[in-house]
């Protein structure tokens, strides 16, 4: 890559796919890969650059696929690899890189090296590859130590031949023992694997989480709070980060799909805890947060993005409003809130991450009967905690029929989803949308097809920090309460007003793009709620 070059990722609009839940092709209620693959055109002219597929492997699926018991094969239940080469191959035919979810921090309790440790018992090298310990008081019937899980109660199990294993997450989860070098070898081989196979990228789930002080202390408070601990944000992360960094950039740039990347999951308590991670020659990027965490509030949303471009940017830490782990911005922040919040994500410096349905303004599902759920968050918490399945529902193609489109072939009634659609969802689909020019997925598709057009847009124009600048400085005179407004060059603006009253939009040249279809070039305020990207 030549020195001017930028990476594709750097400001790359990326597409979260969560399979089980995107499109069902064959028609069992379950989405898959052929779903996917016949929906690629969908995707083209929405206007991604890349797809992000969480885990489609062999699983039991007691955590929605994060329980893999095969990293290097598809369940059987999503298609095949050779689907995944031929969705790959069709992905490739309209300029759209896939990037795979890895899930180093724990496998499936089903997978052959737990289920061999679980055979060989208490002192066996094959437990080593894990974290089992023998438990605290006479008879070891206490955990190693009082660390939680992060899906409610204790992160130990205990067997019956006394030994506990560690699980951060549910039980189905043991967790990897990443001292030993056989996993850091096994992981090395997956990486290999798939980009061998010709993805762009890879998405590390729980990248600071991966590994565990030897000494497995205690911690002052049972809680989890992403601040660094025994068992997050070790400093041995960075070290394995730099390894598969190299990996990464073995391979060749020229041709599709270019530089390879990897981006991290870090959940963090403050901007200082994810600096190890942005540092040269480790993972390409790590996922900013702060959208997510911070409340429908402008001071909170300004400070969240400057406190994340002080040490960084979008292109090494995208932008991200949503995903499968969170309830949808449209349920936190409101239904035209969210479509303001999507502009505005959009218009930052950088790369964006946007989860299925999102550009359907779709809701959280709040009211899945409770054995219909199937987040064990639901379940290790006694309903205290619904989890993620309302964020996981499947997608509305079609404004009728028995799955309002998610299931496209099979018989006349196939069966339900996996998961069940509400009453109404029809009116969310993609078939009721892509003919209204005011509808959320229009406004996605008009913002996407400017973003790429647009040189102030994306990494935008080299320069100092972010390439933004806040508009209330002593030039322009301070802003509005309530009010969102950076320019960015050559000759872009964003105004959004979060207050409760309607603003006088600013001087421009031309509207671009509005939240609200109902703004035009000759309108003359903004109403609350609302965002608008300005020519200048």
């Amino acid at each position: 890559m030549a020195v001017s070059e930028s990476p594709w990722w750097r400001d790359a609009v990326v597409y979260q796919v969560y399979p089980r839940s995107f499109a069902d092709a064959d028609g069992d209620g379950i989405g898959d890969l052929a779903g996917l693959r016949d929906r690629l055109d969908y995707l083209a002219e929405l206007g991604v650059d890349a797809i992000w597929l969480t885990p489609f492997y062999p699983s039991p699926l007691h955590d929605g696929g994060y329980d893999v018991a095969d990293y290097c094969d598809v369940d059987p239940r999503l298609g095949s690899l050779a689907g995944f080469d031929a969705m790959l191959a069709d992905a490739r035919e309209r300029g759209i890189k896939v990037i795979v979810d890895i899930v180093p921090n724990h496998c499936s309790c089903e997978h052959p090296l737990f289920q061999a440790a679980l055979k060989a018992g208490p002192g066996s090298p094959e437990r080593d590859l894990f974290l089992f310990r023998p438990g605290r008081g006479p008879d070891g019937a206490q955990p190693p130590n009082n660390w939680p899980s992060t899906f409610g109660g204790p992160a130990w199990d205990r067997l019956p031949d006394g030994d506990w294993y560690l699980h951060l997450f549910d039980s189905s989860q043991p967790d990897f023992n990443w001292h030993h070098p056989d996993v850091v070898a096994l992981f090395e081989r997956v990486i290999r694997f798939w980009l061998d196979r010709g993805v762009a990228g890879l998405r590390i789930d729980v990248a600071h989480g991966i590994f565990k002080d030897p000494a497995l202390p205690d911690v002052p408070a049972p809680v989890i709070n992403h601040a660094p601990s025994p068992y997050y944000h070790r400093p041995e992360n960075q070290a394995l980060f730099r390894s598969w960094r190299a990996i990464l950039d073995s391979y060749p740039v020229a041709g599709f799909p270019g530089a390879r990347t990897a981006i991290g999951e870090v959940w963090y308590d403050k901007e200082a805890t994810l600096l190890p991670y942005l540092a040269p020659g480790g993972l390409p990027q790590v996922f900013n947060f702060d959208l997510i965490t911070a409340p429908w509030d402008a001071t909170a949303i300004r400070a969240a993005i400057d406190a994340t471009d002080a040490i960084s940017n979008g292109s090494q830490a995208p932008w991200v409003l949503g995903n499968h782990d969170v309830v949808r911005p449209v349920t936190r922040f409101g239904v035209r809130q969210a479509r303001a919040a999507a502009l505005l994500q959009l218009a930052l410096p950088g790369s964006a991450y946007i989860y299925q349905g999102e550009e359907l303004g779709l809701p959280e599902v709040l009211d899945i009967p409770a054995q219909a759920r199937q987040d064990p968050t639901f379940r290790r918490t006694g309903g205290a905690r619904l989890g993620r399945d309302g964020c996981r529902v499947p997608l509305p193609w079609s404004a009728g029929g028995p799955s309002y489109g998610f299931s496209r072939t099979g018989p006349a009634s196939p069966p339900a989803p996996w998961l069940p659609q509400p009453t109404g969802w029809g009116s969310y689909s993609v078939e009721a949308q892509s003919a209204d020019p005011g509808s959320y997925l229009s406004v996605y598709r008009e913002a996407l097809r400017i973003r790429r057009s647009h040189p102030a847009l994306g990494t935008g124009v080299p320069g100092d920090g972010s390439g933004l600048r806040w508009i209330d400085d002593a030039v322009d005179g301070p802003a509005p309460a309530g009010v969102l407004h950076f320019r960015r060059e050559p000759g872009f603006e964003f105004f959004a007003n979060l207050g409760p009253v309607p603003l006088p939009i600013p001087p421009h040249q031309e509207v671009l793009l509005a939240s609200d279809p109902a703004i035009q070039g000759h309108s003359v305020s903004v109403p609350p709620a609302t965002a608008v990207w300005l020519s200048v």
